[in-house]
């Protein structure tokens, strides 16, 4: 595309509909690509991080809409992805700006959307369907620019298969292992590759986010990727000082491969855990889980630490959740959500473990959590 196409884009003001499984509909306009998409509809409540939410996997299945209302106004750059390509499969805004306005700027949100197939619907009341879905929680639905009858729509999307049962880490994952070199970001230079970790760390890929490879990388960590279902002797035989758990989308109890070597690497290594990789640790130390009315998305979900006492606000990306007293007697409840304690964070009382429901990485949101990743390091080297 030419500079001028990249940066702006035409205001055709073409047809969309929405169209949830309960009847509930919405009439918009489309943005990005033409056509169809379905999937569980959420809201993030970021407001900003756009870019870095398209591309977290953990929304592999899902349609998000943002409760911020302007979005698109920082376009999209090569730098702010968390994965090689999006997964949200469709996106849901009160008000696309087609006109960019940051020095970072490569190319608008819509023609990044439309290149990777992502079909968008703008101009609907947002602040409406989030109420919606907090009363009656995230639904299967449909975003259209083709057909945009109400009745045949909602039809289709009461027919949708909901995240209950699916294993999506399975469809995300990388396909082979592979080393990860590069830390964090820096003015004039990018990602930089501090070289020469002191700890060699393997990390399972259930839907990784590159930002938790840069802050084990920044935390004096070499790590090595490897794929979802990589047995747990395998990971033994690379001699890693500790193995880290990724997030991840879907349902944890469908994973079940990954339960069973996990519970094959407790106690052999040290472990820590992120949202899925948190929820996947829980089962395999006996625990259950349970799916949320509308899980936490967004950039400012309040968490106590029950060790400290201090509180953090948090980058959240889940619909499922550990189910604290299932887990009595096993493990330690060190983290709740302050909005509706559900449980933020577990440890062993005496296996070199832990785990966060939310994300320290952050990418978008607040980055006052990155001290988890130091304090994986600590007890591996107190180990």
């Amino acid at each position: 595309m030419t500079e001028s196409n990249e940066r702006t884009e035409s205001r055709e003001r073409k047809p969309a509909l929405l169209a949830l499984a309960d009847g509930t509909t919405f009439r918009g306009h489309a943005f990005g690509a033409d056509g169809e998409a379905s999937g569980e509809v959420v809201f993030n409540t970021a407001m900003s991080g756009y870019q870095e939410i398209l591309t977290d996997p953990s929304y592999e299945g899902q349609m998000v809409a943002m409760t911020y209302p302007e979005i698109g106004n920082v376009g999209v750059n090569a730098e702010d992805v968390e994965a090689s390509k999006p997964y949200v499969r469709g996106f849901i805004v009160r008000e696309y700006w087609p006109e960019p306005s940051s020095w970072r700027a490569q190319q608008t949100l819509g023609a990044y959307m439309a290149q990777h197939g992502i079909v968008g619907i703008e101009g609907i009341d947002t602040r409406a369907l989030v109420r919606h879905l907090r009363t009656v929680g995230a639904q299967q639905a449909i975003i259209s620019t083709i057909e945009l009858d109400e009745a045949t729509l909602v039809n289709r999307a009461k027919n949708l298969p909901g995240l209950e049962g699916q294993d999506l880490a399975s469809i995300v994952s990388c396909r082979e292992a592979y080393d990860w070199s590069a830390g964090g970001w820096q003015l004039g230079k990018g990602y930089v590759s501090p070289g020469g970790g002191k700890h060699f760390v393997v990390a399972y890929d259930y839907g990784l986010k590159r930002n938790i490879l840069r802050n084990l990388v920044d935390a004096g960590c070499r790590v090595r990727v490897v794929p979802a279902q990589t047995p747990a002797s395998e990971v033994l035989k690379m001699k890693p000082d500790g193995v880290f758990l990724s997030n991840g989308p879907g349902d944890p109890g469908a994973v079940g491969y990954a339960k069973k070597e996990v519970g094959n690497l407790i106690g052999e290594v040290p472990l820590f855990g992120i949202c899925l990789g948190h929820q996947i640790l829980g089962l395999a130390l006996g625990g259950r889980t349970y799916k949320l009315k509308f899980g936490h998305h967004g950039a400012n979900q309040p968490v106590k630490d029950l060790e400290t006492g201090k509180v953090e606000i948090t980058s959240q990306n889940h619909g499922f959740a550990v189910d604290t007293d299932s887990l009595r007697g096993t493990a330690v409840l060190t983290h709740v959500n302050l909005n509706d304690d559900t449980v933020e964070g577990l440890k062993h009382e005496r296996l070199p473990l832990f785990s966060v429901q939310y994300h320290p990485e952050a990418s978008p949101g607040p980055r006052e959590s990155a001290y988890l990743f130091r304090r994986f390091v600590a007890m591996i080297e107190s180990k």
